[in-house]
């Protein structure tokens, strides 16, 4: 019963080694979203141009975290199928 645990133990360990490159990649894709959209906010109110940075860089924010989110998940299949060679 001990050699089960064990073996059942170090799959989900394995499995967790999988998956934690991946976990904090949501997070960083709606930080920077988040963050641009706040800058534009802000620089809309100092140069009172009202929506127009908003707008601009919240789009910017998201075409930036989409491309760093799909970079960074090719990068991390690269690396497990080389691994995995």
């Amino acid at each position: 019963m001990v050699i089960k645990k064990t073996n059942s133990l170090s799959k989900v360990s394995q499995s967790f080694k999988d998956v934690g490159p991946y976990l904090g990649l949501g997070t960083q894709l709606a930080a920077t979203i988040i963050l641009m959209f706040s800058l534009g906010w802000w620089l809309d109110s100092e140069f009172e141009t009202s929506p127009i940075l908003t707008i601009t860089l919240s789009f910017f924010g998201g075409f930036a975290g989409i491309y760093n989110f799909i970079k960074t998940v090719l990068q991390l299949n690269k690396k497990q199928r080389h691994e995995k060679n």
